[in-house]
């Protein structure tokens, strides 16, 4: 199926990738442009909003890169601005922002803690705060929220930030989606599993807790742990969104889709 968000513009925050290869909202904003959707891709790094943007121009769509730190206010609704200001609306919101500080409720140091909900979760509710009154004008909206398979459940790490704040957006989410689902707006949220990212592999506190710091055990391990035998990847977390970004999902709305390959039907 091709055009399925044909014409729409889409506000992705945290479009870049921290490292080589694919990571989710890169891959979201590629894969939402080649449906037909012009994209804002929006990052603290320049070089990384630049290069999604670009990969989506090399393809024939249309993208610009923005710079924003998502934790200010001010800058979230400059970039709301600037993006309407280019494309005229936003139609499609996703907040895929966050860091994964490794460490307990005793281990986890103070500002680790308080960087962790700055921004997983701030930065998740300011996306909303300044996109969804652009959206009320509209009449209509799709926000995804890229939260995890821990905001479930033990995933086998001690990360009390990274648990706590995607439990948070999840229930922000379906609370929010209850608030605006008669007017126009669906709000769900996406649950990645265990994924083969950037992210992941520049984690040497994850490597060092999986593997003794061996990136390659790492992986292994985490194949080992999902029923279906492997990891996913960005691509996985992108269809996903794309599905709820599109028409295709009109009637679903506070939802948290879980894309794991199974892990979390498991007892251990």
């Amino acid at each position: 199926m091709n055009g399925r968000v044909q014409d729409r513009t889409a506000l992705v925050m945290g479009a870049g990738s921290i490292g080589p290869g694919w990571g989710n909202g890169k891959a979201i904003a590629v894969t939402l442009a080649r449906q037909g959707a012009q994209v804002m891709c929006v990052d603290r790094d320049p070089a990384a909003a630049e290069e999604t943007a670009a990969l989506i121009a090399a393809e024939g769509g249309t993208a610009v890169a923005h710079v924003a730190d998502a934790t200010s206010s001010d800058q979230v609704a400059a970039v709301r601005d600037a993006c309407v200001d280019r494309f005229g609306s936003i139609d499609i919101l996703v907040n895929n922002i966050g860091i994964a500080p490794v460490g307990g409720v005793v281990e986890l140091s103070v500002e680790d803690w308080d960087r962790a909900f700055d921004i997983n979760l701030k930065t998740c509710f300011l996306g909303m705060k300044h996109v969804i009154p652009q959206m009320l004008a509209q009449g209509r909206g799709a926000i995804v929220n890229i939260s995890s398979v821990a905001s479930l459940r033990w995933s086998g790490v001690a990360y009390a930030g990274y648990y706590s704040t995607k439990a948070a957006m999840n229930h922000l989410t379906r609370t929010t989606a209850v608030e605006y689902a008669a007017r126009g707006i669906r709000i769900n949220a996406v649950l990645p599993g265990l994924m083969r990212t950037p992210m992941v592999e520049n984690s040497g506190a994850l490597a060092q807790d999986y593997g003794a710091g061996d990136i390659e055990a790492m992986w292994r391990k985490r194949d080992a742990q999902v029923p279906m035998g492997h990891m996913g990847d960005a691509w996985d977390v992108a269809n996903a969104t794309l599905f709820l970004a599109s028409d295709e999902a009109r009637y679903i709305t506070g939802i948290e889709l879980v894309v794991d390959g199974g892990i979390t039907l498991k007892f251990a």
